[in-house]
């Protein structure tokens, strides 16, 4: 499982001319799932996210978490995480989890960050999404569970 987290001011998702979600302070994650990815994946996933120290406390450091700061997410499926471009010049998805897997999973890590009971909100699985983010800082950051959970056997 691969994500891209980036911290915020605010940022919103649309489908269409339809606001689906909005948080104000707080991070976007562009979630991809892999096709070896499971359920420990998603817990490894939210555990990192919700605890990352990447929001600066009174001396302007790297101190505290989205937790400690009771700030809000925004969660987006983005398969394209997972695009192997090694070879030629069309991006190749084979890592990505099937839409029936990747779905199921990324759910997941939906329903374990609102466990938090911070506000999350989503955008729509498989739609043509418009997001608009105000990066702050700009801070941006890559998490990959892969490099912490063993690949499945």
């Amino acid at each position: 499982m691969k994500a891209l987290v980036q911290r915020v001011s605010k940022a919103s998702v649309s489908v269409g001319d339809q606001v689906v979600g909005s948080i104000d302070r707080g991070l976007v994650v562009f979630l991809g799932v892999a096709v070896e990815d499971s359920e420990k994946d998603a817990v490894y996933m939210a555990d990192k996210v919700l605890n990352l120290r990447i929001f600066s406390d009174e001396a302007g450091k790297f101190n505290l978490s989205l937790l400690d700061c009771r700030g809000e997410l925004l969660v987006i499926s983005q398969f394209t995480l997972l695009a192997d471009t090694r070879k030629g010049r069309r991006p190749n998805f084979i890592a990505a989890a099937p839409p029936d897997k990747a779905e199921s999973l990324f759910g997941r890590f939906v329903e374990l960050v609102r466990a938090s009971g911070l506000k999350v909100d989503t955008g729509v699985f498989g739609g043509r999404m418009l997001v608009q983010i105000y990066n702050e800082g700009p801070v941006t950051i890559m998490l990959d569970s892969r490099e912490h959970i063993p690949a499945q056997a």
